[in-house]
């Protein structure tokens, strides 16, 4: 391939980003980076408490969904399309009924429920314009956990957002139905 990069974290080979489709995206799997309308973006680093977060909602999360067979889990690195992106959430869910037998190499649309921990290099436009991307392609709930601020904004829609705080409650609402957690619990 000509004119082609080394991502130096992976050592793997890069497209030329002025030829790079989608297809190209999925088929070379690209660690580290998402697809954002034609242009490779790469992911910011997470921080320690990035992760201390993730597994603090990942295991209660996943017991929940597993106890109740409402769907999966996935984590970072799991691919969605949104449209013309290929996204990668920290925390994802699918509900049963929206699984496949079919292994892809991520999912061809998007999650019920995506969930994404600010890291300290994030943009906020950035990462809004990622929730509205989220909301476009019809995932129905759209968590970021805003770790400094110690925070969680809930999206439902572009219009109905709530911002919770360490005195409230997380509710998986109608989409990871029966979960709930302190928003406290998430940064212990």
């Amino acid at each position: 391939m000509p004119n082609t990069q080394v991502n130096p974290e992976s050592m793997q080979e890069i497209p030329p980003q002025d030829t790079l489709t989608m297809d190209e995206f999925l088929e070379n799997d690209l660690e580290g980076y998402e697809y954002v309308k034609g242009e490779l973006v790469p992911m910011a680093a997470a921080a320690i408490v990035h992760g201390e977060i993730g597994i603090n909602l990942i295991i209660p999360l996943g017991i929940h969904v597993r106890e109740n067979q409402l769907g999966r889990l996935y984590s970072l690195e799991t691919t969605f399309q949104l449209g013309d992106r290929v996204v990668k959430p920290d925390i994802a869910f699918v509900s049963e009924e929206r699984l496949s037998d079919e292994k892809f190499k991520g999912f061809p649309d998007a999650p019920d429920l995506a969930i994404e921990i600010v890291s300290p290099s994030d943009k906020q436009y950035d990462v809004i314009d990622k929730v509205l991307a989220y909301l476009e392609a019809g995932t129905r709930l759209v968590w970021v956990i805003e770790p400094l601020m110690k925070t969680v904004m809930v999206y439902r829609s572009e219009t109905d957002f709530t911002l919770l705080n360490c005195e409230d409650t997380l509710s998986g609402e109608d989409v990871v139905e029966g979960f709930s957690c302190a928003v406290s619990e998430l940064f212990e």
